[in-house]
């Protein structure tokens, strides 16, 4: 049984005129990734691997749930394909996660992490994936590669704006 949770980064800083790649979280996105960490933690005991986007913003956002969870940042595994990635780049980074990974946290970007969290469950879908929104599935697998064929079973949808 293999867990993933699939995490939108954090607020990011509209008001940056740089290179979108270096775009900062802004004060909101920094408190959210807090709150949103604490929020996973408290439904799981643990996370095997970070594997993020190494854009600014989304990596920000991997850092502090790395904190939240004690993890090492040096734990956070960059993957450079998730920027601006389309579905199907989400799946072949699935595809190539060490099986002896069971729970893994994957972040990035929209408008590809919207589209990838609505192709994974028939009748399961978003508008838009809220900026620090985690959507987590389970699947029966025994390797991620796996993960594309499988049946994906849904375990929840949270977003800091979300009452609870």
């Amino acid at each position: 049984m293999k867990q993933l949770y699939i995490i939108r980064h954090a607020k990011s800083d509209q008001g940056f005129w740089g290179n979108d790649f270096e775009r900062p979280l802004n004060e909101r996105g920094k408190s959210d990734a807090v709150v949103m960490a604490k929020r996973l933690k408290d439904k799981q005991a643990h996370m095997d691997a970070w594997v993020t986007s190494p854009a600014r913003r989304a990596k920000k956002t991997a850092e502090a749930f790395a904190e939240v969870f004690k993890s090492p940042a040096d734990d956070i595994i960059f993957i450079s394909a998730l920027y601006q990635a389309p579905p199907e780049v989400f799946y072949e980074v699935i595809a190539q996660l060490p099986g002896n990974l069971d729970r893994v946290a994957i972040f990035s970007h929209n408008p590809g992490i919207t589209y990838f969290v609505n192709s994974l469950i028939p009748g399961v879908k978003t508008d838009n994936m809220p900026t620090c929104g985690i959507f987590a599935i389970k699947v029966d697998i025994e390797q991620w590669r796996e993960f594309g064929d499988a049946r994906k079973e849904f375990l929840f949808f949270d977003y800091p704006k979300k009452s609870h």
